[in-house]
């Protein structure tokens, strides 16, 4: 345990060595997933889960959302922030290919985030499990309406909603005790609610605002076109 994980406060935190072992381990998962992919083509090629292209859009729309999401807007006290719309590229995947491609693509995501920001303090495995792996996971719930009409929003506004929810389960189970003293007592019940969607919806909003413009409108049709190509 020591060599993976060291504890101060409280909390876990993984070592240099934890670290290295995780991102190693990631690698070797998508090592593993390229090569069965392969096989997968060359056994039947109407079995395959991804193509070449579905795999380059979707790990470009990956990298975008991680690198955006250094870009802070607003930065909690407590963790979470308003980022440079990181949550829009990675919910693209999922309106671009659908709910599988969508939610796998969401789980890479919140694998990237919680060696990001995770791996810093860890209070328990279901702890890192609602704030991370769930919570950005979910981001890839945009897949389900991608056939729909004003697909993107949509996706969009659930996926960022279901977010918000994990985070607000493990704030109701972990965080309650970081709830400001001047905090209504009355209201404690929602300030994990209100905590987190606040960061969130403000990026929402701003994001929304920004791809109901006609010609954000119109190169988001012309990406997905050729995303589908």
């Amino acid at each position: 345990m020591s060599l993976f994980f060291q504890q101060e406060e409280g909390y876990y935190s993984l070592t240099k060595t934890g670290t290295i072992t995780l991102i190693v381990i990631i690698i070797a998962l998508v090592i593993l997933t390229a090569i069965n992919r392969n096989k997968a083509e060359n056994e039947a090629a109407e079995r395959k889960t991804f193509s070449t292209r579905q795999l380059v859009f979707s790990a470009m729309a990956l990298a975008l959302g991680f690198i955006t999401s250094y870009i802070k807007v607003i930065d909690m006290p407590w963790g979470g922030s308003a980022t440079l719309c990181s949550m829009l590229f990675v919910t693209l995947v999922g309106y671009w290919y659908g709910p599988k491609i969508g939610l796998t693509a969401g789980f890479a995501y919140a694998i990237l985030q919680f060696v990001q920001d995770g791996a810093g303090y860890i209070l328990s495995p279901a702890q890192a499990c609602m704030d991370y792996i769930f919570a950005f996971a979910a981001l890839g719930l945009s897949g389900f309406f991608n056939q729909k009409k004003n697909g993107l929003l949509k996706g969009y506004l659930a996926a960022i909603l279901a977010r918000g929810l994990f985070h607000s389960i493990g704030g109701y189970l972990y965080w309650m005790e970081y709830m400001p003293e001047n905090f209504p007592t009355s209201l404690a019940p929602l300030y994990p609610i209100a905590y987190n969607y606040a960061y969130i919806l403000a990026e929402g909003i701003v994001t929304i605002v920004i791809l109901i413009l006609p010609p954000v409108k119109h190169a988001m049709a012309r990406i997905r076109n050729m995303a589908a190509e």
